[in-house]
């Protein structure tokens, strides 16, 4: 990855693991500090900015990833095609793209912004709180998929019925729904009637 202000902040020369720091905002959206990842996620959370990212193939099918079940935050659930936190003073847009061919080998194309949408959603099972300011992006999957499997267990597209079928059988993050539902405007302007979402 190259060296960015962003990423090198991130990153560690001695050899060991840096803390991963995540921008702290108030409700509007403003940058107000840093804390260290796993700290803005105790009980009760602090709110911070994060992103979510919506893929779709020719078809207009959703692409889902199952988390790894080596993830300390909820491992092993399904989930949107990609999601995380920006490097403090990295872009939502850049840090969606970087993470996005990071954990599925996949650069996003026609990479769009859906808007934000703001929550508060506890982990019942690890008892860590996502309190985020969430940029939500649509775009397309139009290359083969090159999974890390330290980050993703299994991937699918989805229709909107196998998706339905899914949440009927499987788990899935506790913040899907909430950011599917916010990205569903610019899901429907990307897809249109051929994806029926």
């Amino acid at each position: 990855m190259p060296i960015t202000p962003a990423t090198e902040a991130n990153s560690s020369s001695n050899g060991t693991s840096p803390a991963i720091l995540l921008e702290l905002v108030d409700e509007q959206g403003n940058t107000i500090g840093t804390a260290e990842k796993l700290a803005a996620h105790q009980a009760p959370g602090q709110l911070h900015r994060a992103f979510s990212v919506f893929l779709f193939d020719e078809q207009g099918r959703l692409l889902l990833q199952r988390r790894a079940a080596g993830k300390y935050h909820s491992p092993g659930v399904w989930s949107n095609t990609c999601c995380g936190h920006p490097y403090p003073g990295e872009s939502p847009f850049a840090a969606a793209a970087r993470r996005t061919y990071e954990e599925l080998g996949v650069s996003p194309s026609l990479l769009a912004e859906a808007g934000t949408v703001r929550y508060n959603h506890p982990d019942p099972a690890s008892g860590l709180v996502e309190q985020e300011f969430n940029h939500l992006f649509v775009g397309m999957a139009q290359s083969s998929l090159r999974p890390d499997p330290e980050e993703v267990g299994e991937t699918a597209f989805v229709s909107p019925g196998e998706l339905a079928s899914l949440q009927d059988s499987a788990v899935f993050s506790a913040w899907f729904t909430t950011v599917l539902d916010a990205a569903r405007p610019a899901i429907r302007e990307l897809t249109g009637a051929a994806g029926g979402w």
